[in-house]
Order: structure tokens, then sequence, then C-alpha cells
């Protein structure tokens, strides 16, 4: 069996322990633009670096300008689940994958009905008080022109994790279990260069690494099966006409 297309649907068939660890890759055919691509945000020309802006730091210091770019470039509450994100909620409807690891904060694997996905770096649909850590909705922020403040005069925040700041250790502990006791581990729409989170693929203990990606990786070297094709394209072949 040559065809890559046919050899993932064919090694989906035959497990009912799937897991899925992805990245920016995922949305970008949701109309999100990646990071790191050519178009992607980081090469975008701005007063300061993204990663700059994207900091604990400059949160802190600069809390309105966070927000400005914050809403103009990281915010898409029309974006909708492309069609990976919807053959990954079928198959765990299907009872074949068992958990999403995702480093992405657009909540898009949510929206199209998957339940247990494991946010690496929280939600930008998500939002708290640094004061008394009552949570908010995305529309405490699209409805403000300004800095969101909660009821009690403290500062709102999104339930991010931004540069500086340490991942949730239970997403991680949660994350590392799903990955070191799946049977198939397909890794898609990442270049696996962010750490830790990229790190967490050497805790995969099985024979079947399967990676979706564009560009080459760190990984293929070690990968099973190796598609470049969109992953969208991709997720959706592998699971036609599978009951």
């Amino acid at each position: 069996m040559n065809n890559p297309h046919e050899q993932l649907k064919e090694v989906i068939r035959q497990s009912n322990n799937i897991v899925f660890f992805g990245g920016a890759g995922v949305s970008t055919e949701s109309g999100i633009p990646d990071f790191r691509s050519e178009d992607g945000i980081y090469n975008m020309k701005y007063a300061y670096p993204p990663e700059t802006i994207l900091s604990h730091t400059f949160f802190m210091q600069r809390t309105g300008e966070f927000y400005q770019f914050y809403k103009d470039k990281m915010l898409h509450p029309n974006a909708m689940p492309n069609r990976a994100h919807l053959a990954l909620a079928k198959l765990e409807q299907m009872g074949k994958l068992r958990a999403i690891v995702t480093q992405n904060v657009d909540g898009l694997h949510h929206k199209a009905k998957s339940v247990n996905v494991l946010e690496l770096h929280g939600s930008r649909g998500r939002y708290y008080c640094m004061r008394c850590k009552l949570t908010y909705g995305i529309d405490v922020v699209l409805e403000c022109d300004d800095i969101p403040h909660c009821s009690c005069g403290g500062m709102i925040r999104p339930d991010v994790v931004l540069f500086e700041e340490s991942l949730n250790q239970d997403v991680i502990m949660r994350s590392v279990q799903a990955i070191s006791e799946a049977d198939i581990l397909i890794v898609g729409g990442t270049s696996l260069n962010v750490y830790p989170a990229a790190g967490m693929i050497q805790h995969y203990k099985g024979d079947m690494l399967v990676l979706i990606n564009k560009s080459e990786t760190s990984y293929d070297k070690i990968a099973n099966l190796i598609i470049r094709d969109p992953i969208g394209e991709t997720l959706d072949k592998a699971i036609e006409g599978l009951a």
C-alpha cells in the first residue's frame, strides 16, 4: 500500500487508541494565520516584536497596547471549524480518538464538538479577573474599547499562556499521559519547534507516529508515516467510509 492517505485510513481503522497533537497549521484553513510561516504573525511588522507584545511583562506594563494588538491580530470570533477539526471530532465520537493535545488557543476543537481537548496554551475564549478570579467569555473583550475590568475593579486578562509564563501543570500531566498511552500518535500542523510543548512527543512509546505537515520537522526521521498534503484534506480522506 503506497498511497499515504490509504495507509493512514487503514491505521485509523485498526485502532481505538489514537491521540492527536496539533499546532497552528490545523487552523489556517479556518482563516487564522499561523505564527512562523511566510505570512505568519511573526513575519508581520509591528512597533514591537509579537513575542514581546505577547509576554507577561508587556501585558503588565503596557496593557492597553497589549489589548490593541490582541484584539486586532489574535481574536477571530467568527472563525469556524474546518475539515480537520470536524474529522477529529468525528473520530472521537466513533470511539477511536482518545484525546486532542493542542498548542492552539482558538477554541475551534471545542466549537467542532470535540470533548477531551487539552489546551496547552489556554484559550482565547476564556478570561478571568486577576483580583477576584471571576470568569468571563470573549464578549468582555470584544465589547470593550480599552482594557476590560471586572465589576470588582480588577483587571481582566485572557486565560492564555503568555511568553515568560509556565504551562498549566495539570494539562501537561494529562497530555503526557495521553501521549504515552496512545497506540497511534498523529501530529499535524506544527513544526514541532515550540518547547516545552513539542517535547511531549518524546513521551510517545508506540510504533505508529504519523506526521501531517507541509514542511519538514525534527521528528521526520523517526516518523512511520509522513504526509505533506493539507491537513483538512488529509483527515477528511482518512475518515471517509469509516463506520
